[in-house]
């Protein structure tokens, strides 16, 4: 699973040390060699589990899906953002503003039928 491209189609094999890798950055960060540059690219699609060429030299539109299940696996890349929060206190250690409704008034719930008025609605 790749921490740097979060929708990934599929695994590229580097040519340099022969293992899989999701992206140029994960190669960087588990491998003490650069990533060799070559022209001819074998991929894995996650879809389909199926290995497959490409030669990088005439490479064309109806080359970004998989050949053997049509996977589209050249996307636009959707990568981890930072996300802004705000941090305020406990709401636990002021609770002033928060009205719990198990605890009812000393007069009791107010009603339409008292008989003598002091507790009618409105």
């Amino acid at each position: 699973m790749c921490k740097h491209i979060l929708n990934a189609q599929v695994s590229i094999r580097a040519p340099c040390c022969k293992k899989w890798f999701d992206c140029a950055e994960c190669h960087a960060a588990v491998s003490d060699h650069q990533l060799r540059k070559t022209n001819e690219m074998v991929f894995a699609c996650k879809k389909c589990k199926k290995a497959f060429r490409k030669d990088m030299t005439d490479y064309e539109e109806e080359d970004e899906f998989c050949p053997h299940c049509d996977n589209h696996y050249v996307l636009e890349a959707v990568t981890p953002e930072a996300t802004l929060g705000i941090e305020t206190e406990d709401i636990r250690v002021d609770n002033r503003v928060i009205k719990d409704d198990r605890i009812r008034t000393k007069q009791g719930p107010k009603s339409i039928f008292d008989i003598d008025g002091s507790n009618m609605m409105g």
